[in-house]
């Protein structure tokens, strides 16, 4: 019984530190190129997480949650377009 409580906080575990890596490296990409649209961010950060491949549905949630916490916004005249914010 405690191993598979163990086996489940830890895959929780994983996933919030997959996050927290996603979000970093959106961040990252963001602020050197500064505007990018969703398909170049998408194959950027898939590029540069070489240690596991998330879901485009995953990149997508992490964006919408930096969207939210104000890291990065939708272009006005385009919304696949991304800018970051300083």
């Amino acid at each position: 019984p405690m191993a598979s409580l163990d086996a489940t906080h830890n895959a929780k575990r994983v996933e919030e530190d997959r996050g927290v890596a996603i979000d970093a490296c959106i961040v990252r990409i963001m602020k050197a190129r500064k505007t990018l649209k969703h398909q170049q961010l998408n194959a950027e950060v898939l590029s540069q997480l070489a240690f596991f491949k998330p879901k485009a549905r995953v990149i997508k949630r992490r964006i919408e949650g930096l969207i939210e916490r104000e890291y990065i916004e939708r272009s006005t005249e385009n919304n696949q377009v991304y800018n970051y914010l300083a």
